[in-house]
């Protein structure tokens, strides 16, 4: 984990959302979350443990996925930011060639402390964090109290969700 603290980045707090089902899942998960401490603008903060979950959307006959999630700080903005976990992405191979299809990394921004953004390129708070069980069971172990915009707090958001085929599967 990188050595600088949060008030030396003087930036603001960002929750991620870090999945893969393609080429060790929860390699490549544990794997981003370490180039992401590793970031020299980014302090992690918190990450959540792994959970395996059933594919959401997409085409049928995924393999399972591996969950996580994090909060970091960072001076970057939100754009800037995106950038960044793009780079990550396709570092570990992602390709965006099916939606919800299989990937390698998939790496989200949920929200960044209470800012909204209405952008092609992102939505802030995450549009649809509020409804998945495989975003929110690892989220509300790091940010229960978090409020995604009007959605609610996480915990809350969590009670209205299904959460079967979300099981632990390992630390991150």
């Amino acid at each position: 984990m990188s050595q600088r603290s949060s008030a030396e980045l003087r930036g603001q707090v960002a929750w991620l959302g870090l999945g893969s089902n393609l080429d060790d899942p929860a390699g490549q998960v544990r794997a981003a979350l370490d180039e992401l401490a590793n970031s020299p603008d980014v302090v992690l903060l918190a990450q959540s443990r792994l959970f395996e979950t059933t594919p959401v959307g997409g085409p049928p006959g995924q393999p399972m996925y591996c969950n996580a999630c994090a909060a970091i700080a960072t001076p970057l903005a939100p754009l800037a930011l995106l950038e960044l976990l793009q780079a990550i992405e396709r570092a570990h191979g992602r390709v965006r060639d099916v939606r919800w299809g299989p990937r390698t990394l998939d790496l989200d921004i949920l929200a960044m402390d209470a800012r909204q953004m209405n952008e092609p390129r992102l939505v802030l708070p995450h549009p649809r964090a509020h409804e998945r069980g495989f975003v929110l069971v690892p989220l509300a172990e790091i940010a229960p109290a978090l409020a995604l915009g009007h959605r609610g707090r996480v915990i809350d958001c969590l009670a209205e969700v299904d959460t079967s085929g979300i099981k632990p599967c390992g630390l991150a």
